[in-house]
């Protein structure tokens, strides 16, 4: 019998990622975002490894920078989330699923040996839910 404990991440997370590098002008992440109708995405160096996460929250900080310090924006690592919350292919979905119960976030980056390999989120967990149940 299949259940969410035996599903593995990398049965259910997204390949194809928008990704930013922390030498990216913030505006223009910020125009990718609301392009793709994103809530955030991957930040990554020059060899693939997974080093934050720039979120909508974080792109606040630039209108706040902005508007009260009159500064121009910047780039993506002065605004981005360092150290963002991970997991690997192999995580059961099940385990996922409670670790999106006591976080704030929409998804989670999926690393393998620390670099970017996809992306898991809440709607994923609920299409395995779905196809399980």
């Amino acid at each position: 019998m299949t259940t969410l404990a035996s599903i593995a991440v990398k049965d259910y997370m997204t390949t194809d990622l928008v990704t930013f590098t922390p030498d990216m002008e913030v505006m223009t992440a910020i125009n990718k975002l609301v392009k793709h109708r994103l809530s955030g995405a991957p930040v990554v160096d020059a060899q693939g490894k997974l080093i934050g996460v720039l979120s909508e929250k974080d792109c606040l900080k630039v209108a706040i920078s902005a508007g009260y310090e009159g500064v121009q924006a910047g780039v993506v690592s002065e605004f981005m989330t360092h150290g963002a919350n991970s997991v690997e292919p192999d995580t059961p979905m099940l385990e996922v699923a409670s670790r999106f119960l006591d976080s704030q976030f929409k998804r989670f980056p999926v690393v393998k040996a620390g670099r970017l390999v996809g992306q898991i989120s809440r709607s994923d967990v609920l299409r395995a839910i779905n196809d399980v149940y």
